[in-house]
């Protein structure tokens, strides 16, 4: 098959290359642009691991062609936090225990990024099932959702919103 050249905008930068027009956005990032931290696990967009920000909305990088996201802004989880340290909710996660392998962890970070910004007082309901498109094997879920919790309250009180997540 015979390769496209593409240009994507990835974190602000805009990376071109050649690819086949079948390659996923997946594969794109991570041996294109050399960006790893968006890990692949079922290639069926069931787990998550994969969750990439495309134009501020979470989707999965999976099950989308490299050649669909000319003229969109991905965001991957090499732009969340600084080299310095972590974003608010990365530090929750750490804080709380709320990561073991880490496998998953880039997809939960880029769904809870955008989620928390659109809904800044979630109830323990709601951050459950915003997460349950996100499979962890590891943690169990309880870890990762108060850490959530934690980071939805510290993100609206820097936010001078007030309040806090609701159990």
């Amino acid at each position: 098959m015979s390769k496209t050249a593409i240009m994507l905008t990835v974190n602000g930068r805009n990376i071109e290359f050649e690819a086949e027009p079948r390659k996923l956005l997946s594969d794109a990032l991570r041996e294109d642009c050399r960006l790893t931290g968006t890990h692949v696990g079922c290639e069926h967009g069931v787990c998550g691991a994969c969750t990439v920000l495309v134009d501020g909305r979470p989707q999965r990088s999976c099950l989308s062609f490299a050649i669909q996201m000319e003229g969109h802004e991905i965001t991957t989880i090499e732009s969340v936090g600084t080299p310095m340290g972590f974003s608010v909710l990365q530090e929750a996660l750490h804080a709380a225990h709320g990561l073991q392998c880490g496998f998953c962890t880039p997809g939960i970070v880029m769904t809870f990024e955008a989620y928390l910004r659109d809904h800044p007082h979630p109830t323990e309901v709601e951050i459950r099932e915003a997460l349950s498109g996100n499979l962890c094997r590891c943690t169990g879920y309880q870890n990762i959702v108060a850490a959530i919790v934690d980071a939805a309250r510290r993100m609206a009180d820097s936010n001078g919103m007030g309040g806090a997540a609701k159990p």
